[in-house]
């Protein structure tokens, strides 16, 4: 099913041509649109978007991996380009990330990644995709498309190379999505069959028009759609209920080349906060949780981290034992002392 996009995605879609060519009509956009930082309707049930920058990249990619305190962190053979972040190159054995360092504490939020992945191998010679994390660790290398396995949080993979070779019914490039308490194992000879909570086939290489992916995550329901076509409409890929993301993980981004290759670039991240109505009752569902999980899909069981102790407790702590560690002492030598006057007495 095709959505057509709001106004957010027209403007990044066809903006700059209008103001390329005609500056009044420009003018009268912005003016309509609103400066981007305010908040916007998103359709029914009462949901505004608000564009938060600290989670957000594009062009020209001022604060990635340079100055004091970056917003974005480079890793491995990524590297800023013009035009593009290249996580890596057409070249065998490489694996780069883009990492925000900023956790995010927002409740309801939708993720725009605009992307491109192209290279010079044909037909099934290129490999291997990109992932989209929502995680708790960040700037950890690893084989799952360059990121760790066993990560704790969401992981979206476009995946462009079939590594089982058996399978027929699915058609690569494939996109998916995984939701991990740091139990599981992504299985690469299935790509990611066994753990995965749906996918659709995604035609994304070597495209002359742009192309995007969109996470959306609200009211605990994730959502995952495409913008391929080249028509300016998005396409279902995955839709899941019930799925519980902590609050205070970390969006990024990582690819990764084996024996094939293929450059996979992001043009731009938009993190949009996602502002929508709740009854009491839905607050009431929908507190906090500590692990990720999804529900009616049985997980390996974790033990929830306990939260960190504050300065003054941990003070409190040490303070108290110490001074029980005094008493102990100071007890054991007077039981000691009055032996010793015991055993002096029977003597004489």
């Amino acid at each position: 099913m095709a959505a057509a996009p709001g106004p957010r995605g027209w403007w990044q879609r066809w903006g700059p041509g209008l103001a390329a060519r005609d500056g009044s009509k420009m003018l009268l956009l912005l003016l309509f649109l609103g400066s981007g930082q305010g908040p916007r309707h998103a359709g029914a049930g009462q949901t505004f978007e608000y564009l938060k920058r600290e989670h957000s990249l594009s062009k020209p990619y001022q604060g990635v991996g340079t100055g004091s305190s970056p917003l974005w962190n480079l890793l491995g053979s990524a590297m800023v380009m013009t035009q593009c972040i290249r996580l890596t190159p057409d070249v065998q054995s490489k694996q780069g990330a883009l990492w925000n360092r900023v956790p995010c504490f927002l409740r309801d939020w939708e993720l725009q990644v605009h992307f491109k992945i192209h290279g010079q191998g044909k037909k099934n010679l290129h490999g291997d995709g990109l992932a989209i994390w929502y995680t708790k660790d960040r700037m950890q290398p690893g084989p799952v498309f360059g990121n760790m396995d066993k990560f704790v949080g969401l992981g979206v993979f476009v995946d462009t190379y079939p590594n089982e070779e058996k399978q027929q019914e699915r058609v690569f490039p494939y996109v998916s999505a995984m939701v991990n308490n740091g139990s599981l194992s992504y299985d690469h000879e299935r790509d990611g069959r066994p753990t995965e909570l749906g996918g659709c086939t995604a035609i994304v290489r070597n495209l002359n028009h742009d192309t995007f992916l969109v996470i959306r995550y609200v009211k605990r329901h994730l959502t995952i759609m495409m913008d391929i076509d080249g028509k300016h409409e998005w396409r279902d890929c995955i839709e899941v209920p019930g799925v519980r993301l902590p609050r205070g993980y970390y969006f990024g981004t990582s690819s990764i080349t084996g024996d094939l290759s293929d450059n996979h670039d992001v043009i731009s991240l938009k993190l949009f906060e996602l502002t929508v109505e709740r009854t009491p009752e839905e607050e009431k569902l929908h507190r906090d949780v500590f692990l990720p999980s999804v529900d009616n899909m049985k997980l390996p069981e974790m033990t929830a981290p306990l939260p960190p102790l504050s300065g003054l407790a941990l003070f409190l702590i040490v303070f108290f034992s110490l001074v029980f560690s005094v008493f102990a002492v100071v007890i054991g030598i007077i039981l000691y002392t009055k032996w010793q006057e015991q055993s002096r007495k029977r003597f004489y």
